[in-house]
């Protein structure tokens, strides 16, 4: 028998497949739906967490729970030549850049292979569609190879290769884990909402690392694609 939390989710989930609810319209505050349903409003809450974990409703905090719009499905692509931030999604957004100098932490001198402390660039590129917002990607350099000035996210990619020996390796990590609750703040995404974490890490020939990149994809609109040429050898003739 379904509790009374999944019965309300149910009835709102047919609302809103039906067009009762439009996307990006605002549903009835959580106490008159907790009216509506009889119900507390922590019960009436639980529902709408169901339905947040399913994409099916955002909250927006202070003002209330909206019907959510279809996200645009992107695909990050690796595997194939050396694939930067700015390039790597096949679906356009629009795109902001917040670029600050920091002194590498803990986590980031394990990745990188640098000492504690080293100054390093933040690139942080957040990605919407249309207001909401859909994706973050972090990018870290080594501050002797950054931009020298603030730059438009679609010229960064220009000045990162000005100053940068090219790439001669490119390893990509790709895990699925749940999202902090500053990313879950950012995004607008229930903190139950799995996201695709890719790591991608461009050595040059000496085995410097010139540029490292976190991805944070919310599962609900993102795939990565991996894609690999294999070249038949042959035997030469008798």
């Amino acid at each position: 028998m379904p509790t009374r939390r999944h019965a309300i989710a149910d009835d709102l989930r047919h609302q809103i497949s039906s067009g009762h609810f439009k996307p990006g319209e605002r549903l009835p505050s959580e106490t008159q739906l907790a009216t509506h349903y009889t119900v507390s409003t922590s019960t009436l809450r639980s529902a709408l967490t169901l339905l947040q974990s399913e994409g099916l409703v955002e909250k927006i905090h202070g003002n209330g729970n909206f019907v959510r719009r279809p996200l645009r499905k992107i695909t990050y692509t690796g595997g194939v030549g050396t694939p930067t931030v700015w390039t790597a999604f096949s679906a356009p957004l629009c795109m902001t850049a917040r670029t600050t100098n920091i002194e590498a932490p803990s986590h980031l001198t394990t990745l990188l292979g640098l000492p504690p402390r080293t100054p390093l660039t933040e690139i942080l590129f957040t990605t919407h569609e249309g207001k909401a917002p859909h994706s973050l990607a972090y990018t870290y350099v080594p501050h002797d190879l950054a931009p020298a000035a603030p730059v438009l996210p679609e010229q960064i990619g220009v000045g990162l290769a000005d100053r940068r020996p090219p790439p001669s390796e490119v390893r990509e990590r790709v895990s699925a884990r749940l999202p902090t609750q500053e990313e879950a703040t950012v995004l607008r995404i229930s903190s139950s909402l799995a996201v695709l974490s890719l790591i991608r890490v461009a050595t040059d020939a000496t085995g410097r690392v010139v540029d490292a990149a976190l991805f944070v994809l919310p599962g609900d609109r993102a795939d990565a694609l991996f894609i690999t040429r294999v070249t038949e050898e042959r035997s030469p003739k008798a």
